[in-house]
């Protein structure tokens, strides 16, 4: 059953142009989804400045008394939308709970950049911190976090670069171009399949993308390699069951992970902690997690 605030925002988004629709314009919704996030509270970070990572664009987050380490974020938008000012708020609660500084990565997004451009941006990010995180006072253990399209290229950096990170939190991961889970039909409250056919059609440069384990890390060889990882779903989500079967696999492979599916909760809630209270618990107990692994 939904829990009142998701039901109120299935509603709420029941009302918006679908993404499918012919001649969508992406940029003015980019252009909405900045102007919705600048007029969202946002708390008092110490630190907050824009850093060039080799040409790659991010947004450096440290808060009072931090303790050494980072967290390397990766913000949702089903590759094509949002950046770090839709997610500054979001990532300014991250620094505060997890006491911990935070790189949010603007990575490059589709239809102008297509895969590989986002995932190569992120190891540029990673080859930038190896060589001037240390000056920063970066340089301590690394989680790296992602929600949604972030949870993919998350996964994605961590198969990428192992051993180079201490813990890996995925929050409702969107991973399997294939749509072949069964809550893709019945867990898709405020989220039409639709939608999540219509990103990776962005997404992929070439139809063999879509089986590029870089695209599709499901499709990885490599899962055994992952650090400690914790696993977030909602139970409203058409994502649920593949984050929950990766889960799986990983537990299965030896890795530590923790998997947790919040009740009454849909697609997005993570990023609106004034809409769902339970963003703020996915973000303590994400905290909780990272304080565990490093």
């Amino acid at each position: 059953m939904l829990f009142p605030e998701a039901r109120r925002a299935v509603e709420l988004a029941a009302a918006a142009t679908p993404v499918w629709t012919e001649g969508y314009d992406v940029p003015a919704a980019r252009a909405q989804a900045r102007a919705a996030a600048a007029a969202e509270p946002r708390e008092d970070v110490a630190e907050v400045r824009d850093i060039d990572a080799d040409g790659v664009p991010a947004r450096l987050y440290r808060p009072d008394h931090a303790t050494p380490g980072l967290v390397l974020h990766l913000h949702g938008g089903g590759f094509v939308f949002h950046d770090v000012d839709v997610h500054d708020p979001a990532a300014r609660r991250l620094a505060n709970r997890t006491r911990r500084a935070v790189l949010s990565v603007d990575y490059r997004r589709p239809p102008e950049h297509r895969f590989p451009a986002a995932p190569d941006d992120v190891s540029t990010v990673v080859a930038w911190l190896d060589r001037e995180g240390p000056a920063l006072g970066l340089d301590g253990p690394t989680v790296v976090h992602g929600d949604s399209a972030g949870g993919n290229l998350a996964l994605v950096a961590a198969l990428r670069h192992p051993t180079r990170f201490a813990g890996v939190v995925l929050v409702y991961p969107f991973l399997d171009p294939e749509a072949g889970f069964a809550s893709y039909r019945t867990a898709t409250d405020g989220f039409d399949p639709r939608e999540a056919a219509w990103y990776w059609q962005q997404y992929a440069a070439t139809p063999a993308d879509l089986i590029h384990p870089d695209l599709a890390p499901l499709r990885s060889d490599r899962l055994a390699t992952l650090p400690p990882t914790l696993l977030v779903t909602a139970e409203h989500d058409p994502l649920r069951d593949e984050g929950e079967h990766l889960a799986a696999r990983l537990a299965d492979a030896g890795v530590a992970v923790t998997a947790t599916r919040y009740l009454g909760q849909v697609h997005g809630f993570w990023r609106h902690a004034s809409v769902f209270p339970a963003a703020e618990q996915l973000l303590r107990q994400s905290a909780s997690f990272i304080d565990q692994c490093c």
